[in-house]
């Protein structure tokens, strides 16, 4: 397995991501191989620095950078050279098998729409995020900022492939898939709510369980928990906001801890045909260390090829 690397990517690169290759090798599967996309004169003296073991890796030059504050689309577009354009070529051209990026978010969505493609049957693929349960357990909501407005078709979508996700890749037999809304009621939400409750209800893939209010995201109603970009992006920037205040108050519990992003590392890309991880702009070292884990295990799971075979066949519009 050949997982690629923005190096470059991240308001601490590439101290933090190199740091985190080191720490992956020490004790990660010896069978993994890490190409390390980024500044060659840049990445070269942490080699030594880490004492990384030159077998291991490889690196391919990209002289340049897409900022965070770039326009993605442009950018993209422009700079053939960056770390993240560098990095969607190897994985397109089969070069790697996986690739993570700490960088642009904005860039690397849309290559992961246009360099490597969704799968055949879905309309959009989808960006999910882990929710720490009062449980201890974990949830999982979808979509969290990649698709700001939808249809019924595409919130159907997004519940069966975070019920796959949440099936092989959180170990959650028959997951329960609920539908954030603002009242338990069949009738209640706005046009979409409204317009996606049927159509999960009658879904015989899913074990739908009907709506879930925002005072039921952290407890255990529900495995999947379903709505649009715009307000799971809300749910989770609230969320993140929640443990940082948490951490400045000095208030310390095991159940808060669980809102470390960084050991999840980064979040997945779901529905596009190859293992795709997006870091968070401030990851260090741990945040990479687990990025590559979970590229890893994506690519190991056979997950895509599940999701390939589930929605073969299936409209696309």
């Amino acid at each position: 397995m050949n997982i690629g690397i923005d190096i470059m990517g991240g308001d601490y690169a590439p101290i933090e991501a190199m740091k985190g290759v080191a720490q992956y090798l020490q004790s990660g599967n010896p069978s993994v191989h890490l190409t390390l996309i980024g500044d060659e004169q840049k990445i070269k003296p942490f080699l030594e620095e880490f004492q990384i073991p030159s077998e291991r890796v490889s690196i391919v030059h990209a002289p340049d950078v897409i900022a965070m504050e770039e326009h993605p689309t442009r950018a993209f577009r422009e700079k053939t050279g960056s770390s993240i354009v560098i990095g969607y070529h190897l994985l397109a051209s089969g070069k790697t098998d996986a690739f993570i990026s700490a960088g642009n978010t904005g860039a690397m969505l849309i290559g992961a729409v246009y360099a490597v493609k969704a799968i055949e049957g879905v309309i959009r693929p989808t960006i999910p995020t882990l929710i720490p349960k009062e449980n201890n357990a974990m949830s999982l909501l979808l979509d969290v900022g990649m698709n700001a407005d939808c249809k019924a078709e595409h919130l159907n979508q997004f519940a069966e492939l975070g019920a796959l996700y949440a099936e092989h890749i959180l170990g959650i037999e028959r997951p329960r898939v609920g539908l954030v809304n603002i009242g338990e009621e069949k009738e209640k939400g706005n046009l979409l709510a409204k317009a996606t409750y049927p159509v999960l209800e009658t879904n015989p893939n899913l074990n739908f369980v009907g709506n879930i209010e925002g005072r039921d995201i952290f407890k255990d109603k529900a495995d999947v928990m379903v709505c649009d970009g715009f307000t799971g992006n809300i749910i989770l920037k609230m969320a993140e906001s929640f443990y940082e205040v948490t951490q400045k108050k000095g208030i310390s519990h095991p159940y808060l801890d669980l809102f470390n992003f960084e050991d999840y590392g980064g979040t997945p890309v779901l529905g596009v045909s190859k293992p795709i991880i997006i870091g968070h702009g401030i990851s260090h070292a741990k945040a990479f260390v687990n990025m590559i884990k979970l590229a890893e295990q994506i690519y190991s799971s056979n997950l895509l090829h599940i999701v390939a075979s589930k929605f073969s066949g299936k409209n696309q519009g």
